[in-house]
């Protein structure tokens, strides 16, 4: 299926997006750009935000080639196994 190939595609540039925004908030010091200074309201941690989407797309993206697989809408195309 090839709508399948650009959805993977599109997968992986949103887990590399997501590691380049964790490197962006990591060189910025680890905190989100937030420049409040309410003792109130705790700094939100951009750089753990960003890895935690990293883990979720994917995740994601492994339960839906897993998915795909077993509907059959996408096939192995490994090496054939010799007996």
């Amino acid at each position: 299926m090839v709508a399948m190939k650009y959805f993977v595609i599109a997968g992986f540039v949103a887990i590399i997006g997501s590691l380049g925004a964790a490197l962006v908030f990591m060189m910025r010091g680890g905190q989100g750009g937030d420049e409040t200074t309410d003792a109130a309201t705790p700094p939100r941690n951009g750089m753990a935000r960003a890895l935690a989407f990293r883990v979720g797309f994917s995740i994601l993206l492994f339960l839906i080639v897993l998915i795909s697989y077993w509907m059959g809408w996408i096939q192995p195309t490994g090496l054939p196994v010799q007996p």
